[in-house]
C-alpha cells in the first residue's frame, strides 16, 4: 500500500482547532486538541508495519533532538517518527557539547538554530521549564520530551493511545498510577490528560513519595495497594526516580517491592481483566514482578513502546506540516 499526505485524516480535521505552535505540556491542551493528536496517531499506528507507507510530508525538513538527559527509548522513538515522515534528524550529544564546557543554554540554542535552521526541536532537560524557555527564543516548534519532574506530554499521549486502542475508550475508566508520584513527570502529565478525557484517576504511593498537591483536582490518593487498586481497569506502575529524590526516602528496594511492587497477588485487588502499564525503564523486582511485566494478555508495556512512534509522528505532523 502506498499512501500520500492527501490520505491523512488530518486533512479532514479543522487545523485551527489545534491552537498551539509548540507541545510543551498537557496542561495547556484541551480535550479536543488531545483527541486531534490521538486520532492522527491512531491512523499512523494502523500503518506502522507497512514499509511502503512513506507519506513524505516532512521531506526536506530538519528535526533537531537535544537530550540533556539520557533516554534511549524516547530519543529513538522521536528519530524513527521523524524519519517515517521524511524528515532529516540531527542528534546532538549534549554530554560532549559545549554546554559541558560552561556554555549557557541560551547560547547553545542560538548557535544550533543559526547553524541548522531546524524545523522542529525536541528537547529533554533536567531543568523545570527549559522547553518553554527554548520556545521563546526559536522560530520553530519545540516539543517537550521531558523536563525535570514537570511534564512528559508525549509519554502521556502515547499512554492514552495505548489505552484507547486496547479498550476503545478512556472516559469512565478507573486508572491507578502507582509508585514515585512526587518526582514523576509522567505521573503529572497523565493525571492531567486522563482526567481531561474523563477517566477517574487514583494515586497510590508511600507518604514520602506522595506530592504535596496534584496538578488537577478530583484525584484520589491512597497509601495502600489493596485499597487503591480495588475496581481499577488500568494499573500504571512508575520507576522510582532515584536521581531526583533525596537519599533515605526509600528504606530499601526489597521493602518497597513488598509494599508497593506489583505482583500477581496485588493485581488481583483490581478488576479481573485489569491491564498493566509502565513507561519504562522497568526495574524488575522493585516496582513490578517479572510475571506481571511479561504477561501476554495483561501487560501493555511493549504496546506503549510501539505506540511511541505513531504518537510522535502525529505530533510532528500537526506542528510541522504547515512549514513544509
Amino acid at each position: 500500500m502506498t499512501d500520500t499526505a492527501q490520505n491523512s485524516p488530518f486533512t479532514k480535521v479543522n487545523r485551527k482547532a489545534f491552537k498551539h505552535s509548540h507541545l510543551i505540556g498537557i496542561e495547556t491542551l484541551s480535550a479536543d486538541e488531545i483527541n486531534i493528536i490521538l486520532d492522527l496517531a491512531d491512523y499512523y499506528a494502523d500503518r506502522l508495519d507497512d514499509r511502503n507507507f512513506k507519506p513524505g510530508i516532512l521531506d526536506n525538513q530538519i528535526v533537531l533532538t537535544l537530550f540533556f538527559e539520557n533516554s534511549t527509548r524516547t530519543r529513538t522513538s522521536f528519530e524513527m517518527a521523524a524519519k517515517r515522515l521524511g524528515a532529516d534528524v540531527v542528534n546532538l550529544d549534549m554530554a560532549t557539547s559545549s554546554t559541558s564546557k560552561g556554555e549557557s543554554l541560551l547560547d547553545t540554542i542560538q548557535t544550533m538554530e543559526s547553524m541548522l535552521r531546524p524545523d522542529a526541536i525536541v528537547v529533554r532537560h533536567s531543568e523545570y521549564g527549559a522547553p518553554q524557555f527554548i520556545s521563546t527564543i526559536v522560530k520553530c516548534p519545540v516539543i517537550n520530551a521531558g523536563d525535570s519532574w514537570h511534564e512528559h506530554p508525549t509519554q502521556a499521549l502515547l499512554d492514552a493511545l495505548t489505552i484507547r486502542r486496547r479498550l476503545g475508550k478512556i472516559e469512565g475508566l478507573n486508572i491507578a498510577i502507582c509508585g514515585d508520584i512526587a518526582h514523576s513527570r509522567v505521573a503529572a502529565s497523565n493525571m492531567m490528560l486522563l482526567t481531561k478525557l474523563g477517566a477517574h484517576v487514583r494515586i497510590i504511593a508511600p507518604s514520602a513519595l506522595m506530592p504535596e498537591k496534584f496538578p488537577v483536582g478530583g484525584i484520589e490518593s491512597f497509601d495502600n495497594m489493596q485499597e487503591g487498586l480495588e475496581g481499577c481497569d488500568i494499573v500504571m506502575m512508575l520507576r522510582n526516580q532515584l536521581e531526583r529524590m533525596q537519599a533515605g526516602l526509600i528504606s530499601s528496594e526489597q521493602e518497597f517491592f513488598e509494599e508497593y511492587g506489583l505482583t500477581k497477588e496485588k493485581l488481583s485487588y483490581a478488576k479481573d481483566n485489569a491491564l498493566v502499564m509502565h513507561p519504562g525503564p522497568i526495574n524488575r523486582g522493585v516496582e513490578i514482578a517479572d510475571d506481571i511485566a511479561d504477561h501476554k494478555e495483561r501487560s501493555l508495556i511493549l504496546e506503549q513502546v510501539r505506540n511511541g512512534v505513531p504518537t510522535r509522528m502525529a505530533i510532528m505532523d500537526i506542528l510541522m506540516k504547515e512549514r513544509a
